[in-house]
Order: C-alpha cells, then sequence, then structure tokens
C-alpha cells in the first residue's frame, strides 16, 4: 500500500498562502489527514513537478489541473462560499455530480428552502429581479470562434441560434478577464450591424442578470448566479450545473431552448448540488467529510 502522505502540488501564491495559514480549505484539509496520522507536505505545481509527481510518495493533489496518476485527485472551488469539490478529473463536466441524476421530488424542501434563504439573502440581498423587457442574456467566455470539444457549436454560432429563436432584444457580455482578438470584435459587430436587437458589451453581467428573461451561457458559472434569481438557463456547453437548465447537449437545441419558459427547482437543486454534493469548508464536519470522500477514492484513510 503506498504510503499514507500527501503531496500537495499548488500554484505559487496558493503555495504561499497555505504554507502562511491564510487558506481554509488547504488548511483544514490538511489538519484532517494529519489527525488521521497522514503527512502533508506543499509543493509549487508546474511542468517539471508535474512529471516528478509520480514518483512522490503515497498520494497527490492538485489544485484545478488534471491529475497526472491514479493516485491522484485535483481540486476546485464549487463557484461560491466555502463548497469544493475534490475529483479524479479537473472537467467539471466530467464529474460524478455532473452526470448523476436530480430528482426534485427527493429532496426535503424545508432543509432546501433554509439553505437557499440563507445564500440567498448573504449573496443577492437587495437585488430586485424584472424581466419585463423579454431580455436574453448571453454570458460570452472566451475563444469566440472555436468549437472546442464540451461545445454543442462556438460562441458565435451560439449567438446566431439565439437571435434564430428569441425574437426581443439580446445582449451578450464579454468577461472582463478574457482578451479578445480584433477579428472576434468585428464578427460581434457584424451580427450587432445584422440585427438591430442585438448589442455587445464588455462586463455587466451581474447588472443585467435581474432583469432578464433567462441566461444563455456554454457552460459559465454565470449560470448559478441566474438561480439564486430564479432566472432560467440553456447551456450550450457540458457542465456540472445544467441539470435543472436546458442542455443543447443533452436536449437539443429546441428542446433545451423551450425550457426557458419554465420555473426551475432552484431551492431544491442548489440544496442538492451543494450541500449535498460538495464539501463545504465552512462546516464543523468538513473534516470527516473530507475523509469520507477519500475514502471512496481508495485512500487509505
Amino acid at each position: 500500500m503506498p504510503e499514507r502522505h500527501l503531496s500537495l502540488y499548488l500554484p505559487p501564491t496558493t503555495c504561499n498562502q497555505a504554507a502562511a495559514g491564510d487558506h481554509n480549505f488547504f488548511n483544514r484539509l490538511t489538519r484532517a489527514l494529519e489527525a488521521a496520522d497522514w503527512t502533508v507536505s506543499l509543493h509549487e505545481t508546474g511542468a517539471a513537478a508535474r512529471r516528478a509527481a509520480r514518483r512522490s510518495p503515497g498520494y497527490v493533489m492538485y489544485h484545478m489541473e488534471p491529475p497526472t496518476h491514479d493516485r491522484a485527485l485535483t481540486s476546485r472551488r464549487s463557484y461560491f462560499g466555502a463548497f469544493w469539490n475534490i475529483e479524479a478529473s479537473a472537467e467539471r463536466w466530467e464529474w460524478p455530480v455532473a452526470k448523476a441524476a436530480f430528482n426534485a421530488d427527493d429532496i426535503d424542501g424545508t432543509a432546501a428552502g433554509g439553505f437557499f434563504g440563507h445564500w440567498q439573502k448573504r449573496l443577492y440581498s437587495g437585488v430586485n429581479c424584472t424581466d419585463q423587457k423579454n431580455l436574453a442574456l448571453i454570458g460570452l467566455q472566451g475563444k469566440l470562434t472555436q468549437h472546442r470539444s464540451f461545445q454543442s457549436m462556438s460562441p458565435l454560432e451560439m449567438i446566431e441560434a439565439v437571435l434564430a429563436r428569441h425574437p426581443g432584444p439580446t445582449v451578450a457580455t464579454l468577461h472582463p478577464k478574457e482578451t479578445y482578438s480584433r477579428a472576434e470584435i468585428n464578427a460581434l459587430e457584424r451580427i450587432a450591424a445584422r440585427f438591430s436587437r442585438f448589442s455587445f458589451q464588455m462586463g455587466g453581467s451581474h447588472d443585467l442578470l435581474p432583469h432578464c428573461s433567462f441566461l444563455v451561457t456554454q457552460n459559465s458559472g454565470l449560470a448559478l448566479d441566474g438561480y439564486f434569481l430564479r432566472k432560467p438557463a440553456v447551456f450550450f456547453g457540458r457542465s456540472d450545473i445544467d441539470h435543472i437548465a436546458g442542455s443543447v447537449p443533452r436536449d437539443g437545441i429546441d428542446a433545451a431552448f423551450a425550457r426557458r419558459h419554465q420555473t426551475p427547482p432552484v431551492a431544491r437543486y442548489l440544496y442538492w448540488r451543494f450541500a449535498l454534493n460538495a464539501l463545504n469548508a465552512g462546516r464543523p464536519e468538513f473534516e470527516e467529510n473530507l475523509r469520507g470522500h477519500l475514502r471512496g477514492f481508495g485512500w487509505p484513510i
């Protein structure tokens, strides 16, 4: 059996935070393993470090990087709060929760309502929602001309598909942390010239979200913000948070768009996805839940 040791391979800033005791998740993870008589070491990740990781004693964990071997897992914060997932794949749409079936009738409505109310008040207190303008909001990410493997079509083709199915005003927001080429901007300008009801802008998604009728994205976490505001979503890419949304890869484009008129069971879904299918590093039971989760991967804890 491999040694009861965890090598944490982290980006430099995160590694420094963990070493200084300033990263809640990795600090609590370390304490959880040390309490089970494991040892833990911190390492800066990088190409050479990842190549060497196979020779690390015991087990390995990364942060938002693909695992390198069968004794390695990856960790990733799950959108908001102190929720995290630890999985065998860095691609969210390959996680077990992404492939699991969600049934709202199986969820405790009282517990779900309390969870939803707590987080909605904490994250979106004072936000007033309307949908009087019949507005479609498209949250763009990057690589607008490319049709990547997890997508049903490219982002530019996604915009065209929305305009073909939604007669009302449509706004696409560019992600402030992405860099867009002149060719990408030109392509958006050509679409805007053809459709007077279409416009695009840099950022501003969270200002528009309360006032849209529905949200469209490849697989942006912006859809999760929409759930807290009870906004339907349509995904054009694979995701781990599309169970209550229209999904073009899963449903086909017409069926996916038909779901934008439905009211999704957001409270029960968010409780299921996060309280029941993520690790909450803000809760007292986190350490025990973490150890149980790692035992599910066969780690000797």
